[in-house]
């Protein structure tokens, strides 16, 4: 069990006839870009295909997909796409393959499909789907799909058992093992149990809690926490969690209604995906508890909880909104109780942690999840990891769904369980898996990269641009102009300089001039009257100013004008 080389990879050799290719194109490496294709005889099946959020080294950057670039010349292959649950990191990019090729099937529980159908209507695009249930099982193409019931911080997640000519293959999806779960839905163990005894060839499994040990916390241990913070509590009552924990979102509609409190949705996710869950059953409201925000801000303190997103710290989410006094309905004032109910996805923390801070700021009581128990994961720890793993008992494993350090954790554990240290596959994004004659072996590596939504452009930003953004975040960005004869280069007008981000007082660059001055008169001495070649000298006489008198690093932008 190790990573494989990186720098010895080749491209992947054609696939044999009979054998299986399994390639992820996200979630490794990370938390969020879900996606693995399946391959065999020229056929392909996707699981997932989500997004991942940015990390604050990527301004401006509002979504990261999977690359979808090896499967563009390859659209009419694509069986379907198996959705095992509806988070973001796992539906998000549906919506942008679907762009290449609008009729792929999609195939998921009644509301993972629920979902995906919602964020498909607002991009105007009519999916051909195909609603599955636990315990089901169906064909697409080459691959014979089995769907078992999974618990996690959604409901109705499923793994899926793919069966092919080449072996048999388990996708846990993300799941955890609550014994006790609201809804009553466990983990299906058995299923597990009985594709193990059939004989699982590759096990792919979340790894997201693989360093935690033991078990996971109930659901049901959230409840109690959440109705003493209700009964201590005077003011308004604002709970921020994720727009699709259904049943996080339950249990405060319980505390409300034990409380004699009003409750009003806030924010266009929270609403949306509340309307469906109500729709399917998978809600309970009592009847008078919910009032419109019109409503809800007539009542007094004491009478109204709202339940908001926001809860990662982003800027122009409710709570976000709330949090810098920008929201058009609520204030929030000392006297009132904030819960953030829910982890911090990594990479979110800054963002989190601001918000709480400027919560504070107002008076208002701050609950989450260091404080006191609102929050429970929804992946399995290392224990309940065991667990599957002694369960199936997996010729072959490849962990998934996790940050390096959580990928490395649970094939630790495999090895532990059983499996052969060097049938424990450690990968990364892009590196393919083939499965031949019931043993896995890394054969070798497609190129990816990262593919950056930036409002409505959609790869047109690339590590260059990030790279020029986080220059002008730290450091700003210096313009100096000079006007030169177009005959013999000499300086005519200018120079010029300015900045933004570098200074307030725009007097500091008056020391820089005559140096500008004295480097163009050397160059066109030496008769040196090409533009660019200008703009270098221009360029490097400000940077060796800046680094000798600030020791800082603006974007430099030199323009040499010619008449």
């Amino acid at each position: 069990m190790s990573w494989v080389s990186r720098d010895n990879l080749p491209e992947p050799p054609e696939l044999p006839a009979g054998a299986l290719r399994v390639t992820a194109l996200g979630g490794l490496g990370a938390i969020g870009r879900n996606m693995t294709v399946f391959e065999i005889n020229g056929r392909i099946l996707i699981v997932d295909c989500g997004v991942l959020f940015p990390d604050v080294d990527q301004p401006g950057v509002d979504l990261i997909l999977p690359d979808f670039s090896s499967l563009l010349d390859r659209l009419e292959d694509i069986e379907a796409i198996v959705l095992t649950h509806g988070h973001e990191d796992h539906i998000g990019g549906v919506p942008y393959l679907l762009e290449h090729r609008k009729d792929i099937p999609l195939v998921g529980s009644e509301f993972t499909i629920a979902l995906i159908e919602a964020k498909l209507r607002e991009r105007r695009i009519k999916p051909v789907t195909q609603t599955v249930t636990a315990g089901e099982s169906t064909e697409v193409g080459p691959f014979g799909l089995e769907f078992l019931a999974v618990n996690h911080s959604i409901p109705d997640a499923l793994a899926v058992g793919i069966r092919t000519e080449a072996g048999l293959c388990l996708h846990t999806g993300d799941f955890k093992m609550d014994q006790l779960p609201l809804d009553g839905r466990i983990t299906d163990l058995a299923g597990f149990a009985r594709m193990g005894t059939q004989g699982v060839d590759l096990l792919l499994s979340d790894s997201t809690n693989a360093e935690v040990p033991g078990f996971v916390t109930s659901e049901r241990e959230i409840g109690p926490v959440l109705e003493d913070i209700f009964a201590g509590a005077e003011g308004r009552i604002i709970v921020a969690s994720f727009a699709s924990h259904v049943h996080r979102v339950q249990q405060v509609l319980d505390a409300a209604e034990k409380h004699g409190r009003k409750v009003a949705f806030i924010g266009r996710s929270m609403v949306r995906n509340m309307g469906i869950a109500r729709d399917l059953g998978l809600l309970k409201i009592p009847g008078g508890l919910m009032v419109s925000m019109d409503d809800a801000v007539k009542l007094e303190n004491d009478e109204i909880v709202f339940m908001s997103t926001g809860s990662q710290g982003e800027p122009m989410s409710a709570l976000g909104r709330m949090a810098s006094g920008d929201h058009r309905h609520i204030t929030v004032d000392e006297g009132d109780t904030v819960v953030l109910a829910s982890s911090l996805v990594p990479g979110n923390e800054t963002a989190v942690y601001g918000v709480i801070n400027r919560l504070s700021r107002t008076g208002a009581t701050v609950v989450h999840k260091d404080v006191a128990k609102v929050h429970v994961s929804g992946h399995a720890p290392a224990g309940e990891l065991l667990y599957v793993l002694n369960t199936v008992k997996p010729s072959n494993m490849m962990p998934v769904h996790g940050e390096a350090r959580h990928l490395q954790a649970h094939a630790r554990l495999a090895v532990e369980s059983g499996v052969p240290a060097d049938q424990v596959m450690l990968v990364e994004n892009g590196e393919v898996v083939d499965l031949i004659d019931g043993r896995a072996r890394v054969t070798g590596r497609i190129p990816i990269k990262h593919v950056y939504v930036d409002g409505l452009a959609v790869g047109d930003v690339g590590e260059p641009v990030l790279s020029e953004r986080r220059i002008l975040g730290d450091g700003g960005f210096i313009s100096a102009t000079v006007v030169i004869d177009s005959e013999n280069g000499k300086v005519v007008g200018g120079p010029t300089v300015s900045g933004k981000g570098f200074s307030e007082d725009p007097k500091i660059f008056n020391d820089v001039l005559p140096l500008i001055e004295g480097a163009m008169e050397r160059a066109a001495g030496e008769g040196v009257t090409d533009p660019h070649e200008l703009q270098q000298i221009l360029r490097r006489t400000v940077g060796r100013w800046v680094n000798e008198n600030y020791r800082r690093r603006p974007m430099i932008v030199p323009h040499v004008l010619e008449v």
